[in-house]
């Protein structure tokens, strides 16, 4: 179900403008239900856009709550915010923030074949730094690597009010 956003003139559809937030972005917020608890995690993370298709990289510590809550319910739920900006206004309800965001929702799945291992963190290494790392077997036995099959996602962009962006150019 595409739930939409609210506010149709901040909607981003426009897949380029979209890979471009994700790669400005630093930090991933995955959104998980433990039981009945919402457990929220910030983590880095790595992707790949294909074909309009978002698929998330992460990776963290072998044992811990998330890998815990992800075994027992993969459903998750993700957002991450770039170019964030307050600014002033002459009354109250004038003052805002700017920012680009993209969020979703889809299934975390814990890789465990060695090879994918590899590839995922190839992929989260490019999309972290830019560069290109190999990794030994060894190195992918100590972490633990979540793809996210990404089910729906939507992107917003509230820019600057006008006069404010006259004031920062």
């Amino acid at each position: 179900m595409n739930r939409g956003i609210t506010r149709r003139e901040r909607e981003v559809t426009d897949r380029d403008e979209m890979i471009e937030i994700l790669k400005k972005c630093r930090i991933l917020h995955l959104g998980l239900v433990d039981g009945d608890t919402p457990y929220v995690v910030p983590m880095n993370y790595g992707y790949t856009m294909e074909e309009g298709k978002l698929t998330l990289y992460l990776h963290g510590a072998t044992q811990g709550r998330k890998i815990e809550v992800m075994r027992n319910n993969p459903k998750v739920f993700f957002e991450m915010e770039c170019d964030v900006l307050a600014f002033d206004g002459n009354a109250a309800c004038q003052y805002g923030t700017s920012y680009a965001s993209i969020m979703g929702e889809g299934r975390a799945e814990i890789l465990e074949d060695t090879e994918e291992k590899k590839e995922a963190l190839s992929i989260f290494m490019k999309s972290q730094t830019g560069k290109d790392f190999v990794f030994q077997d060894k190195m992918v036995s100590v972490v633990h690597v979540i793809k996210i099959h990404v089910a729906e996602y939507t992107a917003k962009r509230r820019p600057l009010p006008p006069a404010m962006q006259k004031a920062t150019e």
